[in-house]
Order: structure tokens, then sequence, then C-alpha cells
């Protein structure tokens, strides 16, 4: 490994220059990695040379230079690693490859009511890593990363999920020590909501500054907020369980017998709320299915969304608050109007409430978009050679297969 200061260190250093300037506009020529550097012709060259002989570029093209020979154009290697995306929850499991180029990859699906009864977090994201290299047609051996999403909180102190109750066969202590063990490469687990609030960034238009929170209600209910391109996570990793939270005198409904904010606003509420305004008896169902929410059922809702809130905006006070996860894109712009107009009547905050900006699996592509970023350190971290060289890929392809 290089020394700080010597010649071999600068040496890296420019040449991870050279890769970021690569990775951020695509292919470039020496006079361009040169221009856009500020560093003189020479040192391009010589940082183009470093990164070749590490096997980290190659040549892609060429571009005209006006009369004299045409200059090559050097580019990222896209098959040096690529990593797995997942999101595991109550319907099944989704994963899909991510590469360095950001390709969008196939996702592969398996419903939870077709996956074997004897589950377990090893089987369930191995398979996902199988399913998703064979619908991407990329090798096994080339995945060194996996991220996945997972309906609970997870504590980074003691590596323990809170809750299970929606992956059979899960154990909560040691999930990521034991995915690793099993797998043998990197694996994250994060938070569901955590990762959609990642997407959510990556996607709407918000401020580099700017906070907000997401306000997310599905089976039941959750909450991320994001600072400035960082999500709050706590310090054991609970920030934003507000399900928990008790349902506060004097709202609208606090009498129907629920006891936390989970049991006032989740899929269990949406089908009492649907039976008593005679919209459906298996509202929660429809909602999965594509089905918008009516007017009625959004009056009703609507209040105990704002109510939700609330703590939020008084201890954060956040520029916007979005309302994401199935029901809360069910209700589309109706259910984001009522909320808003509860709100200013009844509060003395007036955030901008706005529907999510993801379309599709939100989960999945924070979890896409955290990788993406965890390739490109990694790929950096090869160029100044601070990266160990051991290869885990026949590891994990051994491992991966011997799972059943």
């Amino acid at each position: 490994m290089a020394v700080r200061g010597t010649p071999s260190w600068l040496g890296d250093q420019n040449a991870a220059t050279a890769l970021r300037l690569l990775l951020d506009h695509g292919p470039l020529s020496r006079n361009g990695v040169g221009e856009r550097s500020g560093l003189s012709r020479p040192t391009a060259t010589q940082m183009i040379a470093r990164l070749e002989d590490k096997g980290l570029i190659e040549v892609v093209g060429e571009e005209s230079i006006g009369r004299g020979p045409r200059a090559a154009l050097y580019g990222v290697r896209n098959d040096l690693a690529y990593g797995v995306a997942i999101n595991v929850d109550q319907e099944g499991v989704r994963s899909t490859v991510v590469d360095l180029a950001g390709t969008r990859h196939p996702v592969a699906h398996k419903a939870a009511a077709g996956m074997p009864a004897h589950r377990g977090a090893a089987r369930d994201v191995a398979q996902a890593v199988l399913d998703a290299c064979e619908a991407a047609d990329v090798d096994l051996t080339a995945i060194r990363h996996i991220r996945v999403g997972v309906p609970s909180s997870v504590d980074p102190r003691h590596d323990e999920l809170s809750s299970v109750a929606a992956l059979p066969g899960w154990s909560r202590k040691s999930i990521r020590r034991q995915l690793e063990g099993a797998l043998g490469c990197e694996v994250e687990v994060d938070n569901d909501v955590n990762l959609a609030a990642i997407a959510e960034r990556a996607t709407g238009p918000y401020s580099p500054a700017g906070t907000f929170a997401l306000l997310w209600v599905g089976y039941g209910i959750g909450l991320a907020v994001d600072v400035a391109g960082t999500v709050l996570r706590g310090a054991s990793g609970g920030a934003g369980e507000i399900g928990n939270l008790p349902v506060p005198r004097g709202v609208p409904g606090a009498d129907d017998g629920a006891r936390d904010l989970e049991g006032f606003l989740g899929a269990r509420a949406l089908d009492r709320i649907g039976r008593e305004t005679g919209w459906a008896e298996d509202g929660f169902a429809r909602v999965l299915a594509g089905e918008t929410l009516p007017e009625r059922v959004c009056e009703v809702y609507a209040p105990r969304l704002a109510q939700s809130v609330i703590p939020v905006l008084g201890v954060v006070d956040p520029e916007v608050v979005v309302l994401g996860g199935p029901v809360g894109r069910a209700g589309g712009d109706r259910l984001v109007e009522l909320t808003t107009r509860h709100l200013r009547e009844h509060t003395r905050w007036d955030p901008d409430v706005r529907l999510s900006a993801v379309a599709g699996d939100a989960v999945l592509d924070g979890a896409r978009t955290a990788l993406g970023i965890r390739l490109r350190e990694a790929l950096l971290a090869r160029a100044t050679g601070s990266l160990p060289a051991a290869d885990h890929a026949r590891v994990l392809a051994e491992r991966l297969r011997d799972i059943d």
C-alpha cells in the first residue's frame, strides 16, 4: 500500500480523480480527463495508464480531435463488480442486479404463497441472488455486494432486527453476520422505509439542503426522515418507528379499539374503514391490486394520517411530508389535499404534503440506489489500492449453491 505523500500515493490519488471523472461524465479521452481535472496532459496520460494497469478502465470508442489521429475514449469497466438489491416483505421477495452503469436489469419475483414452507434469512436471500443473476444473465461470481430491505428496524449496535413477524423463518439476532457468513460477501440489511426514502431523494425534486418526512402506509405505518440527503436512523436504528406510538385522544376514530398508530392506520384499520364506509370488506387487498381509495374512505383516513405526522412536525419540522406506501399512493391527490387541509385547520404547521415521486417498488429502488453508491466506493478503493486484493467470487458461488 502506498504511503501518504509519496509519489506512489499521489499517483493513486490522481488515478482516483480520473476514475471519478469517468464515473460522473462517462467516457473521456486523455485530453478530456486533463481538461476536467485541471492537470497537465502528461499527468492525465499517467492517470489513464495507471487505471489501465489496474484493469479498471478500457477503450470504449474514439473521438475526433481535428485533422490529427482520432483520440481513444476510455470508460469504466462495467463487468468488474455487481450487486443485488433485494426487497423481502409480506408479499414475497423481489430482487435485481445492480451495476456501475446504473442499468435497469430485470426484477425477479417470488410470491410468498409460492415459497417453500421451510424459509429463513439465508435461504431467502440466496435464492433472490440466484434468481436476479439468472434474470439479468449475469455470472454469479461477479456479485460483490448485497442490500436487503426488510419491514423491521435494524439495530447496528447489536446486529439485530426489531421484528421478524413478516419474515417467516428469519432470526432476529446477528442478522448481518448470519447472512455474510452464509453467502461469503458483503451484505447490508436495512429498514424498508429508510430505503424508500433513499429512492425518494434520488427521484423527487428536493433541494440538496432540504428535509422531508416520508410517511409510509402499507401493512403497517412507518416513517423516514431525510435531512439534506441523510436518512436519520437513530442510535438503535429505530428512528421512524411511529407505528408503536399510542393513538392520541380526541382524534376522529380514536375510540375504535386501536392501541397504537399501526392498529389505527394499517391494513386491518383500512379494512375496517372500508366496511364502515360501505366500500369493501377487503380494502387493503384491493389497494395491493391497484385500486384507488374512494372519496369517502379518504375523508375518514386523512385526519388519521395528519395526526400521525404531528409528532414529526413538532420535532423535525420538515419542509415536505411525502405520502408513500401502497395506501398512501392509492389515496392519490385527494388524500394529499384532505391531509393538508386537516393539518392547516387543526395544527400550527403547514408543510408541503405530496405523493411519493417513486413509481413501482420504492424499497427495491432505494436498495438499488444505495448499492450503486457502494459499488462506486468499492471501485474507487481499488483505484487507490486500499481494497484488499482477495477475490470472494468463488466463495460466494460455492456458498450460494450449497444453501438448500
